[in-house]
């Protein structure tokens, strides 16, 4: 799995977390799915992405490997 990969399934994942934590624990997790949105947003202009830098040192690799 290359880190683009890993990037979006674990941005998906983040966003499956907060909708359900939202719905079922407290309306207040709706932040927590603006701050993702807000993150992916930046990311796109910047090209800094937080969770990229994690996955790179935890030793997967950039490219089309799956």
């Amino acid at each position: 799995m290359s880190i683009d990969r890993a990037v979006l399934a674990f941005a998906g994942f983040m966003v499956l977390a907060s909708v359900l934590l939202t719905h079922f624990v407290h309306p207040g997790f709706v932040w927590f799915t603006v701050f993702i949105g807000v993150n992916l947003i930046q990311s796109a202009f910047t090209g800094f992405c937080p969770a990229a830098t994690v996955f790179r040192k935890l030793g997967i690799r950039p490219g089309t490997a799956f």
